[in-house]
């Protein structure tokens, strides 16, 4: 079993990151916990509003730690930190809290990917603070939310017509979804890896899995939903949810049957999890960038490449979201050495991996 108790302070930042606006499940200590145990290490930076240990929080960000090539640390904050990013003097103080943090640890370089719209509004904060656009990204720059709010009629309505026929002919060709049990990770994965390998893309391995659902399953804040036709697995999904947001954000498929319209099934069975959890938006978790940077360019179905995200997009866009882009990463060179190193080391990637 893996570990999952948690001192007072990591369920009280859990608990704070959950009511905030601009609380993510990728800040809270459960997702720090997660990735300490397959290669991160991590760090919790809570910022109070006095020096009492019982004054309320103001905010603070949860910290990924790894260990560059030349022995140093990069600091990382995924989707953070977590503050009311409208009031200056409040993000003014939770960056000096970051410095400090990272000075005391010899940490050469932070980067932090907040959940913040791609405004000049806020690459100007964010410059004035004294970071810069990173040359290296780690979530999704572009995505879909989908509005849970209404009745499931008013979901259904904003999604397009052909995606509400085939959740519904999914269920009249015997489509059933259902939770998934930890015992039906293995065939999962199986699916995982067939998904895959037929679309070009890497994927976590069973332990990752594992470890996720007995981080966040008990709590319900994840659920695995598999679409099963005639005892037959045909696809799965992984699903967060915290506070009023849900995440869409690891799925599976089979190549048999895709004609019963599983996916379709699982992402209205998704939504409603969400929703009846108090959901009121949930992101679909990754579209092509280009769609994102230029929603007029791609209005129409002609203007999409092939492969790649654009399939992922083809299915995504129907259910009626609206597109969103964040303003990426940013990075905080506190080492300009380490940083000069870092910005190297990228270049030279590709190269290295070319030959």
């Amino acid at each position: 079993m893996f570990d999952t108790a948690f001192s007072p302070t990591e369920l009280a930042w859990d608990a704070f990151v959950a009511g905030h606006p601009a609380g993510h499940i990728l800040q809270t200590c459960r997702w720090a916990r997660l990735k300490s145990a397959f290669g991160w290490g991590a760090l919790l930076a809570p910022v109070r509003a006095g020096p009492d240990a019982e004054a309320p929080l103001l905010g603070g960000s949860s910290l990924l730690l790894r260990r560059l090539p030349w022995g140093r640390l990069l600091a990382y904050v995924p989707r953070g930190p977590v503050v009311d990013w409208t009031q200056a003097e409040c993000a003014d103080t939770i960056f000096a809290s970051l410095r400090e943090t990272c000075r005391r640890r010899r940490i050469g370089i932070l980067k932090i990917e907040p959940e913040l719209p791609d405004t000049p509004e806020v690459a100007a904060q964010l410059t004035a603070a004294g970071f810069r656009r990173s040359p290296q990204r780690v979530q999704p720059l572009s995505t879909i939310h989908v509005d849970l709010s209404g009745d499931e009629d008013a979901i259904l309505g904003r999604m397009k017509q052909k995606w509400r026929y085939n959740i519904r002919l999914a269920e009249r060709k015997g489509v059933v979804v259902r939770h998934a049990a930890l015992a039906d990770l293995p065939t999962i994965q199986t699916l995982m890896a067939e998904t895959a390998a037929r679309d070009r893309f890497g994927v976590h391995n069973l332990a990752y899995h594992i470890a996720a659902a007995e981080l966040f399953g008990p709590p319900g804040l994840l659920t695995w939903l598999v679409a099963e036709h005639e005892g037959r697995m045909l696809a799965a999904i992984a699903v967060f949810a915290l506070g009023a947001r849900a995440w869409y954000m690891w799925g599976a498929s089979s190549d048999a049957d895709r004609n019963l319209m599983p996916n379709h099934a699982l992402q209205w069975a998704a939504m409603r999890w969400a929703r009846a959890r108090g959901c009121t938006t949930y992101d679909l978790w990754g579209i092509p960038d280009e769609v994102g940077a230029n929603p007029t360019a791609y209005a129409e179905p002609q203007s999409w490449g092939e492969g790649g995200l654009w399939g992922v997009y083809r299915f995504k866009q129907g259910f009626g979201g609206r597109i969103i882009r964040y303003t990426g990463a940013w990075d905080l060179p506190l080492s300009p050495a380490d940083y000069a190193l870092y910005r190297l080391a990228l270049r030279l990637r590709p190269r290295a991996e070319a030959g």
